[in-house]
């Protein structure tokens, strides 16, 4: 019993002296210590700089995520989508993409159209109120 209190308090120790000896962040990537206390995505104006750097690439990519307002909004813009000839395109989820612009993980979708042409889109759901208004490269957007 004796060895079990004795080892338990080592270990406290140990694992003491090495939080102590670790800095905290000033940042992680492109968040700073702000945006990792808002809970890991870009906030204030470090959100408008991204949106901004974002805008130089296609919008749906990696680089330039369409922004949405949580899964209904995915869904909502999904369902907005047509392809060339008009049509909704069928879509799947195909996963997480991480490492984006805005700081948060975004969903990978494909988009099928007639003909058997796919799409690739990146759809970012942590966009509180925000309704995409552009549609992809090669897509519509009906009215909603």
């Amino acid at each position: 019993m004796i060895r079990v209190a004795v080892g338990l308090a080592m270990l406290a120790l140990t694992l003491g002296a090495c939080a102590a000896a670790k800095p905290a962040p000033r940042a992680v990537g492109n968040l700073s210590v702000e945006d990792l206390m808002a809970g890991g995505r870009l906030s204030g104006p470090h959100l408008e700089k991204a949106i901004r750097d974002a805008a130089k690439h296609p919008l749906g990519s990696a680089q330039n995520p369409v922004r949405a307002d949580m899964p209904a909004g995915q869904r909502a813009y999904l369902a907005r989508l047509r392809c060339a000839d008009g049509t909704p395109p069928a879509f799947e989820r195909k996963g997480l993409i991480q490492a984006t612009p805005f700081g948060s993980l975004v969903d990978g979708f494909e988009l099928r159209c007639p003909g058997g042409s796919r799409t690739a889109i990146a759809i970012d759901m942590y966009h509180p109120g925000y309704a995409e208004p552009l549609p992809p490269q090669g897509f519509t957007l009906a009215a909603p």
